[in-house]
């Protein structure tokens, strides 16, 4: 099975020019702790919700701080056409619960999650990405 056979194709993104305040009201909205960040359709980053606690407040950055100060570059992410246990696989070593998927231009067309892994995949890649992510320790990423 093909990861753009489960990922979700409507996806919520801000700009690298936006501000941490609208990205994390748009995660509040949405009910999510990244979301990519975009230039056009061009995915150029992720922006987490730790990213902004710990990258911004913790260091002393405001609610008007660029995006781009805070977020993740050279975002793990999968292509549409991988497989979902490959796609499992690379969520549990980079242990992330979101990964946006990219065409072969590197525009963003969707993202997957756990969720989207457990409800149409099966449990075996679910359980997969699951596993990884629960691990402890690891540099945060994305």
């Amino acid at each position: 099975m093909k990861i753009s056979d489960v990922m979700t194709r409507e996806v919520t993104t801000v700009r690298a020019d936006q501000t941490a305040q609208e990205a994390a009201s748009f995660m509040m909205q949405g009910d999510a702790g990244s979301i990519p960040v975009t230039d056009g359709d061009r995915l150029v980053g992720m922006i987490t919700d730790r990213d902004i606690a710990v990258r911004g407040v913790a260091k002393g950055h405001g609610p008007d701080t660029p995006v781009r100060e805070l977020m993740s570059e050279g975002v793990v992410c999968a292509r549409s056409d991988d497989d979902v246990e490959d796609v499992a696989s690379r969520m549990s070593e980079a242990q992330v619960r979101r990964l946006p998927v990219i065409d072969e231009s590197e525009n963003l067309v969707g993202i997957v999650s756990l969720g989207d892994l457990s409800r149409e995949a099966g449990s075996a890649a679910a359980n997969e990405a699951l596993e990884g992510v629960s691990q402890p320790g690891g540099q945060h990423q994305q």
